[in-house]
């Protein structure tokens, strides 16, 4: 398929455990797999640590893709407990510095995670890179 490029794995995320890659890239758009915290089943500490882990793990995603968490338009989250939200919106906004894009956040039941969060960014221009 012409003008689709999949990223595979991105540095320091985990990688993917079914046939699947972390980002495609097509039409100018980057769509993400969902970004998890650490392995299925691994804890690595509070529900902070986690969230502070699982947007980074987007953050490389987007960046190996060739965007960034500043060219998201479209965000969507998955919490295990709606008691996460708070703590959920907190640490997000320290991410987006501000920007707003849209959003849907939403509690499910997870496989053996916390959270998990993807998102579709705008490519970044070559000045923006």
């Amino acid at each position: 398929m012409s003008g689709v490029e999949r990223f595979a794995s991105a540095p320091g995320v985990p990688a993917a455990v079914g046939p699947y890659v972390q980002a495609t890239s097509a039409g100018g758009f980057v769509f993400t797999t969902g970004q998890i915290p650490a392995a299925p089943g691994e804890a690595i500490g509070t529900f902070e640590d986690e969230v502070y882990a699982t947007l980074r793990h987007l953050e490389s995603v987007l960046t190996a893709a060739g965007s960034s968490l500043q060219h998201i338009v479209k965000v969507n989250a998955y919490l295990s407990d709606p008691g996460q939200l708070d703590t959920y919106n907190r640490v997000y906004e320290t991410f987006m510095a501000g920007q707003r894009p849209a959003r849907t956040t939403v509690c499910v039941g997870l496989w053996g995670v916390s959270m998990e969060i993807d998102c579709i960014a705008v490519v970044a221009s070559e000045q923006e890179v």
